[in-house]
């Protein structure tokens, strides 16, 4: 029979839609969030250097001493943190890191506090060890920031994790540093573990981005390459874990992960290395392609109400259109050719939106935008008819 786990493991909804809109033809992808920049050339010739040389074979379970260091050298250039390299475990992409956290944390029936709107996958992975969740509610009319007394009536002593997105997906909203800090100090208190994903670092418009690890070294903390150095494929990401609890993680990793790739590894290390340039053209792009899809949505005539901060989504209410919101998704890809990701798959606050990804050129933006608007059009004048 099939298990009770995978059952209740939900499908991943702009993975759907991708799966669709691959199968049509002219289809302006806003569904997933894939940067459409190239991966730097420094990285792409490190990590053929490193297959040339033979680096094939398994790396320690952690990861290869030579990234773990640069990774370390990274908190320490960024944020002014001192992460030893002891502490950080490689993985194959920031979704296994989010695992063996909650692998290493949570026991059936433990409560792990989630955001709402949060990125589609949390619940699944809490599922998978067998969590209890529970939500704070982030409303749209506040900016979908998270505000520490919604924290303080869901966070107690059954709370055993709580999981901070920031920058977030797929609302785009960047915690300050005074928040976490006072989220940091509101799970100590209540004798909880902090899980921060950080994987949209470098990637804030407004602010500056804060690690976890400014205000505590008893929190997990996961990241990656993909979105911040165009490495979706490459599957490289890392988890900072609390010093009591590294063991305990690597032997999950030893078990279930084996190790990352080591030529891709390689390639890991020459993007912490050089790509502070590169990641500022990128962030300056992104912001200039924020600006023009905030503007646009007023266009279309559909309520943003907030500007984000960071990563590259956003959430468009689509309730004043027929149907739901998975009909709002479709009458889009089909009517005009444009993918957008059904809201619900992101919590209960997001039910009534659209996640717009803006990881697209300009050129396919204001295409996506020209047909949106034409789309609506036509059904206002059927309409009127």
């Amino acid at each position: 029979m099939v298990s009770e786990r995978a059952t209740r493991t939900t499908p991943f909804a702009a993975m759907d839609v991708l799966e669709r809109a691959n199968r049509m033809d002219d289809v302006v992808h806003l569904e997933v969030g894939e940067p459409d920049f190239d991966t730097p050339p420094a990285v792409t010739e490190a990590a053929v250097a490193a297959l040339r040389a033979g680096e094939t074979g398994y790396t320690s379970s952690k990861g290869k001493p030579e990234l773990r260091a640069a990774i370390s050298d990274y908190y320490d250039r960024r944020y002014g943190v001192d992460v030893a390299p002891e502490r950080i475990v490689v993985t194959s992409g920031s979704s296994p890191a989010l695992l063996l956290a909650f692998s290493t944390l949570v026991d059936p029936g433990d409560e792990v506090v989630l955001t709402d709107p949060h990125y589609a996958c949390y619940p699944n992975f809490v599922r998978q060890t067998g969590g209890r969740i529970s939500t704070v509610s982030l409303p749209a009319d506040e900016g979908f920031r998270p505000q520490v007394s919604a924290f303080e009536r869901a966070v107690d002593s059954e709370t055993e994790a709580l999981l901070l997105n920031s920058p977030a997906n797929p609302t785009g909203a960047v915690l300050d540093g005074t928040t976490l800090e006072e989220l940091v100090a509101l799970a100590d208190r209540a004798d909880a573990t902090v899980i921060s994903d950080e994987v949209y670092h470098g990637l804030t418009y407004d602010g500056e981005d804060h690690t976890v690890l400014e205000y505590t070294d008893d929190a997990f903390v996961l990241d990656g390459f993909s979105k911040r150095f165009a490495m979706t494929g490459w599957r490289l990401g890392w988890l900072v874990a609390p010093p009591e609890y590294v063991g305990h993680v690597n032997r999950i990793a030893q078990n279930t992960l084996i190790c990352a790739p080591n030529f891709v590894q390689s390639g890991g290390v020459a993007a912490l290395e050089s790509g502070d340039d590169f990641l500022a053209d990128v962030r300056d792009t992104y912001r200039e392609r924020r600006d023009f899809v905030v503007d646009a949505v007023e266009d279309w005539g559909m309520s943003l109400g907030y500007t984000p901060g960071g990563a590259y989504y956003l959430l468009v209410d689509v309730s004043h259109l027929p149907g739901d919101s998975f009909d709002a998704a479709d009458f889009f890809l089909e009517d005009a050719g444009v993918a957008m990701t059904p809201g619900p798959d992101f919590g209960a606050n997001a039910a009534d939106s659209l996640r717009v990804s803006y990881a697209n050129s300009e050129a396919q933006l204001r295409e996506a935008s020209d047909r949106i608007q034409r789309a609506l059009e036509r059904v206002e004048l059927s309409a009127a008819d």
